[in-house]
């Protein structure tokens, strides 16, 4: 086992949620933490919160869309502390509706954030960690990058995408002796669901022949959170990632996760369309 002690991460989305529930562990084990987000406010009341000093943990207010922020998060890391031995790609934001009625737009920038950010900023990093030789990527994805779920197409669409490139970068990494891991979450408590609402407010209000639908689809998120997780669920996986010695490819959590993904193993796909059709509320 590795030690947390003195590795020095950088953890987007930080300000609420996965992320923040990241850092507070992170933080608990001694890591030097560069804390990222859009928020600046609630980003360095955590960061107050977690050092006091000021020594150990570095707020950096940025938009991970923007290339000048992602360049502030890596250099404030590495003017602060030297040296960046992990990166957790966090930050991220769903999009709800079905595809037919969703504008282009908010489909691009819902990959802006969630991939081509996640991308542009592993770029960054991944040259330091290349010629240290060492060091570790943790994707956060979603079980949704492997079950695809109807009025969640372009959210999970990203997280398929998310999925194609943690994999594809273990193994172009591996030879430098730099490990990536992908995180699965399930369903997390968290305001993740209201932020995707709000951000599709205007196609969840118009409907049109989908809005008979869309009473069934909140039906399945109330009862999912009965057996939701939190966000030190998702936490401990990335501490684990981050101090295995030889961490797994993928890690899932919660319970319901784990189990998903074993139904999308098993099972064949006419069935597994059947278990998340659209239905009437």
């Amino acid at each position: 086992m590795r030690s947390l002690a003195d590795q020095v991460i950088i953890v987007t989305g930080a300000s609420s949620g996965i992320g923040e529930a990241t850092a507070r562990r992170l933080a608990r084990g001694g890591a030097k933490l560069v804390i990222s987000a859009r928020r600046s406010d609630r980003l360095e009341a955590l960061a107050r919160e977690l050092d006091p000093s000021g020594e150990r943990v570095l707020a950096v207010a940025a938009d991970v869309t923007d290339d000048a922020g992602r360049r502030r998060v890596v250099d404030g890391a590495l003017g602060k502390f030297g040296r960046i031995d992990a990166l957790v790609n966090n930050a991220g934001y769903g999009t709800r509706g079905p595809v037919e009625l969703v504008p282009l737009e908010l489909i691009r920038r819902n990959f802006e954030t969630n991939v081509f950010a996640l991308v542009a900023l592993t770029q960054l990093v991944a040259p330091h960690l290349r010629e240290r030789g060492s060091g570790r990527i943790i994707n956060i994805g979603s079980v949704a990058g492997r079950i695809a779920r109807p009025l969640s197409s372009v959210y999970d669409s990203t997280k398929h995408a998310v999925e194609a490139i943690t994999d594809g970068l273990r193994g172009e990494l591996a030879p430098f002796g730099v490990q990536v891991v992908l995180i699965r979450p399930g369903f997390i408590l968290s305001g993740f669901l209201d932020a995707a609402n709000q951000a599709s407010e205007s196609i969840l209000a118009h409907g049109g022949p989908y809005a008979p639908y869309f009473a069934g689809f909140r039906h399945d998120y109330r009862r999912l959170q009965q057996v939701a997780g939190t966000g030190d669920d998702i936490a401990r996986l990335v501490a684990k990632a981050l101090t295995a010695r030889r961490p797994a490819g993928h890690y899932a959590a919660p319970a319901h996760a784990k189990l998903f993904l074993f139904l999308k193993w098993l099972l064949p796909n006419r069935l597994l369309d059947w278990i998340v059709r659209l239905r009437k509320g």
